[in-house]
């Protein structure tokens, strides 16, 4: 996904500063989804004014630092169609956590229970997180069609972690078992 494009479907909705899109986009209403942090949104807006896509405009404050303004122009506007209606390739999934299950068989049982309750834990933080965010979260200025397209996101973010939190249990419950029929096999021998 490109942050540029993101970046111009916020700017779509309305003019905001880059502060704005770190603080109120991107850390309040999408970073289920897509992580950016400041120096890498300002970085793209310079790209996005360059290539004609957005346009920005200095405010004069009193007793605060100017504030950059950027507005999305028609050229932005046709930009962002295009690549709304372009098919987008599956994404390169890198999970630490299974590589290293991956290559867990020799440690100990207790070990790699350990290291699935860790992510266990944190992705149950991160549904937590995912089942507060309201929509809207920009504004009351959504039409009926935007929230549901927001809602239909975030339900899904919502199902996959607890699609991973479900899988994360089921590891665990089999790590325990296979630990118990090694147990018994000693036994037996």
């Amino acid at each position: 996904m490109s942050l540029a494009h993101t970046i111009l479907g916020f700017l779509q909705q309305e003019k905001m500063t880059g502060y704005d899109l770190k603080t109120s986009c991107f850390d309040r209403c999408i970073a289920h989804l897509w992580s950016a942090d400041q120096a890498q949104i300002y970085r793209t807006l310079d790209k996005l004014v360059d290539c004609g896509w957005i346009t920005c405009t200095v405010e004069i404050q009193r007793d605060r630092p100017n504030r950059k303004v950027y507005s999305m122009t028609e050229a932005g506007k046709a930009e962002l169609i295009r690549w709304l209606q372009c098919p987008q390739p599956l994404p390169t999934l890198r999970e630490p956590l299974l590589v290293q299950l991956f290559f867990a068989a020799q440690l100990s049982n207790e070990a790699i229970v350990q290291l699935l309750e860790q992510q266990l834990s944190v992705r149950n933080e991160k549904l937590a997180k995912c089942q507060k965010i309201q929509l809207p979260m920009l504004g009351d200025r959504f039409t009926s069609r935007e929230q549901m397209m927001q809602k239909l996101v975030l339900d899904f973010a919502i199902r996959r972690e607890q699609t991973y939190i479900d899988w994360l249990m089921t590891a665990i419950d089999v790590i325990h078992h296979q630990g118990d029929e090694r147990v018994e096999n000693r036994e037996v021998n």
